[in-house]
């Protein structure tokens, strides 16, 4: 068995563990400090709309021999606005022009082609209006609030209300960081940007649901018991699925980053990180709030109950009086007293 398998194993079992639930004020901290320098970096410098929201034209040129600083130049002194120049495998030039009009589009052409020295009529020109992205926003919001209304329903059925809450506070959490990290890098924000945060939702509650899984599971009949409290129930759950988590989480990262890092990065396409970027920063954030966040958060609103908090004295009380006999905390316990252990979903189970 490999090393990584090996420690899956222990982990499962209850054999090793890490106190992820113990040291949740830590993980809130963290969580706390990257949200706020999401939102200051989205409130100073704001999101770089693509051309599909702002509206504008994109000229499409034959090949030509301009390098992209000298066209992004010419293009700019010929419009009046910012431009993005792309280099096509064509050996032409995709050239984005922001908040352009119709009637100006005409005459940015012409000088574009007499500066590009190419013939006008080889260069296609493409107007998008901003209705057009305002469309897409306002469907993407709606698209959005329905998908968070759904969650929370299935949620509060399938499990109860308060996994429903935290899985969507993680949720926000995720989506929060992700738009935080585009104000922050300056990326364009298009149709495909929106296309990967709402993608992102889904590999993020997965995994969130599958520790969720687990925590009922395991907490079932736990007042009958007095061996554990609810969090040490919880913190079990997260260890049991964390190699599964890392595995599920790597697996899904390696093409994104593929994308993002190659494609967009060593080859200059450009267009790869619309998507890209929001995917691997929304994996990423989805694979720690499910860890981090979610299930801690459900522990604090469950151990708020009158019966975990008297199941929280019986344990601890019953540890003391073990401690001052001077006999070990799992002296005494039989299989009957503690409660089911999922760690790996429902096929998965132990007593």
């Amino acid at each position: 068995m490999s090393k990584l398998g090996d420690l899956g194993a222990k982990l499962y079992r209850g054999e090793v563990g890490y106190d992820f639930v113990g040291k949740r004020f830590v993980w809130y901290g963290v969580s706390i400090l990257i949200t706020i320098t999401a939102v200051v970096a989205l409130a100073v410098q704001g999101l770089n709309m693509g051309i599909e929201f702002k509206g504008g034209a994109v000229f499409t040129t034959p090949k030509t021999s301009v390098s992209e600083s000298q066209a992004r130049e010419d293009a700019e002194k010929a419009s009046g606005h910012d431009a993005i120049v792309q280099k096509l495998g064509t050996g032409g030039l995709r050239i984005q022009i922001s908040e352009l009009d119709t009637a100006a589009a005409a005459d940015v052409k012409a000088k574009l082609a007499a500066d590009l020295k190419v013939d006008a009529a080889q260069i296609n020109a493409d107007l998008v209006g901003p209705s057009w992205g305002e469309q897409i926003a306002n469907k993407a919001w709606t698209g959005l609030g329905v998908f968070m209304v759904l969650v929370v329903i299935y949620l509060a059925i399938a499990f109860e209300w308060r996994m429903a809450i935290a899985a969507l506070i993680a949720l926000i959490h995720d989506l929060t960081i992700t738009v935080g990290v585009y104000a922050l890098v300056g990326f364009e924000v298009t149709p495909g940007t929106v296309i990967g945060l709402l993608t992102i939702l889904g590999y993020s509650l997965y995994d969130t649901v599958v520790v969720f899984d687990g925590l009922k599971e395991g907490s079932k009949d736990i007042t009958k018991q007095t061996r554990w409290t609810f969090s040490e129930v919880a913190n079990r759950s997260i260890n049991g699925t964390l190699v599964r988590s890392i595995n599920t989480t790597v697996v899904a990262l390696l093409p994104v980053g593929a994308l993002l890092f190659i494609g967009g990065g060593i080859l200059d396409a450009g267009m790869l990180n619309d998507i890209s970027l929001s995917l691997f920063v929304g994996l990423a954030a989805g694979a720690y709030s499910s860890i981090f966040i979610a299930t801690p958060l459900v522990v604090d609103l469950k151990e708020r109950e009158p019966a975990m908090k008297a199941l929280k004295k019986r344990v601890l009380a019953k540890r003391a009086a073990a401690a001052s006999k001077g006999e070990s905390p799992e002296d005494g316990y039989g299989d009957d007293d503690a409660p089911q252990v999922v760690a790996q979903g429902r096929s998965g189970r132990r007593r």
